[in-house]
């Protein structure tokens, strides 16, 4: 069992006439009072029973989870509690934690740069805050190809996470181990969707001809998937438990009987994932060309980059990618993380058929084009603050230059006056060979003279280039 933490920062209702004037762009009241809501009905009571249920199971009841760098950041700042919950089912060795993205962002998809460096980020916070260096990686929203696993595999990572998607898989079954098609060294855990959604979306469906779901029936469909399949992989998101199946549909009764059920009435056992990627052999190689998700019907991207707004979004912002990488300015580097958080994208979807529920989930917007106004105007003000920062950078780069070519002439006027002074002053005490006193001499005047022209020519050029740029109107360096 796998389970996704993430709540991202969401922006404020940023206006046109804001762009210039005002650099802050979040709503803090609406990110606080969603998360400690969050934070009550799920996060805290799943955290307690799954406590309670790997005590009482005494290490055979295992799980994992990712939380992306947003959501402990906001933890850290609107509900610290909940990070010491995870602390504690760190500690039970029971639980293991894995790398993804810091921003939750798509940057797999676009920079690999940025995508390397966000993983990086992320396993340093995990290490420090959890005292495990993640050896599985799980991208966001399982966000999965072919050369996206290579570049996993490069960043030292033995397994990784995606979704069990029939168009990839075609007959082929998800309860098995496969292989990145580039980089067979990598395993790949595929989602069982229909199982897992049938906890994270049926559960409280009374339509459903399934229901009510107990932990027995969900038992008895385990025990129907044949023996030779040896793996069950039921990834979702951790705020199934509470938020979106609420504590009076029962979910939380199911999920307390569930590890009980499945010793007593079948022969699985629970894993994290690092332990199957282990103790499994590889079956096939999963061929995923085109990038895959476990977002609505189509698995693909279509959530996040399916219509021109959120297109036109997503490649500005990463059009901004070089002069990020000019900048030192900590607020700036902070807003271009919260700017690639998946979430603003999802909210520009126009998909309003069978995923429009899920779409409008804590959706803060009306519609998908004033999300995209909203982004696009933070995005407008981001980039001025960025041009201005690199700008008085490159400033500060002529200005250094400037410094250490004056400190030069200095250093060569010094020493063109000690010259004249010894030639001055007559033949030195010190008795040298005649032949020899020429030839350093001759080397002498060479060399200050070589030294003299290049000095010259690097004034002169430095000097008709601040005078081409006053002449041109431009800002004076």
């Amino acid at each position: 069992m796998y389970f996704q933490v993430h709540q991202p920062f969401r922006f404020r209702n940023y206006r046109f006439f804001d762009i210039g004037n005002d650099h802050y762009y979040y709503d803090d009241y609406t990110n606080e009072s969603i998360l400690k809501k969050v934070a009550e009905k799920s996060y805290l009571p799943a955290n307690n029973l799954m406590l309670d249920l790997i005590k009482k199971h005494k290490g055979n009841f295992k799980i994992s989870y990712s939380i992306s760098g947003i959501a402990l950041k906001q933890f850290e700042l609107y509900a610290p509690e909940v990070i010491d919950s995870f602390k504690a089912l760190a500690a039970t060795g029971q639980v293991e934690f894995l790398a993804e993205t810091y921003a939750h962002s798509l940057a797999s998809m676009k920079n690999k740069d940025e995508f390397v460096s966000q993983v990086n980020e992320h396993r340093e916070l995990i290490k420090n805050m959890f005292g495990q260096d993640p050896t599985v990686f799980r991208n966001t929203e399982l966000v999965y190809s072919d050369e996206i696993g290579a570049t996993v595999h490069e960043m030292g990572f033995k397994a990784m996470l995606t979704e069990g998607a029939k168009h990839v898989l075609g007959w082929k079954s998800p309860n098995f181990l496969y292989c990145n098609a580039i980089e067979p060294r990598l395993k790949l855990l595929l989602k069982n969707f229909k199982l897992s959604d049938d906890i994270a979306f049926r559960f409280s469906d009374k339509s459903w001809d399934e229901y009510p779901l107990t932990a027995e029936k969900f038992v008895g469909w385990l025990n129907e998937v044949p023996e030779n399949e040896e793996t069950i992989n039921l990834f979702m998101d951790y705020e199934t438990f509470g938020e979106h199946q609420w504590e009076e549909t029962g979910i939380f009764d199911f999920l307390a009987a569930f590890p009980a059920a499945v010793f007593k009435n079948s022969k699985y056992t629970f894993s994290t994932p690092s332990e199957v990627a282990e103790k499994l052999q590889v079956v096939s190689a999963a061929n995923v060309p085109n990038p895959i998700s476990w977002a609505d019907e189509e698995r693909d991207l279509s959530a996040w980059l399916g219509n021109e707004m959120q297109q036109e979004a997503f490649s500005k912002l990463y059009e901004l990618k070089d002069s990020v990488d000019k900048c030192d300015v900590e607020d700036i580097l902070q807003d271009f993380k919260y700017l690639q958080v998946s979430d603003h994208f999802y909210y520009m979807s126009t998909k309003f058929f069978s995923d429009g529920e899920v779409h409008s989930y804590f959706n803060p917007y009306n519609t998908p084009y004033e999300a995209f106004i909203n982004y696009m105007n933070v995005l407008s003000d981001f980039k001025i603050r960025l041009d201005a920062s690199v700008e008085a950078h490159r400033d500060d780069d002529l200005a250094r230059l400037s410094k250490i070519i004056k400190e030069k002439d200095e250093k060569i006027e010094k020493f063109e006056k000690e010259i004249s002074r010894l030639k001055v002053s007559g033949k030195p005490k010190t008795t040298v060979k005649k032949s020899e006193a020429k030839g350093a001499g001759k080397s002498t005047k060479t060399a200050t003279k070589t030294a003299s022209k290049k000095v010259a020519a690097k004034t002169t050029q430095t000097a008709k280039k601040k005078s081409t740029t006053t002449k041109s109107g431009t800002k004076k360096s």
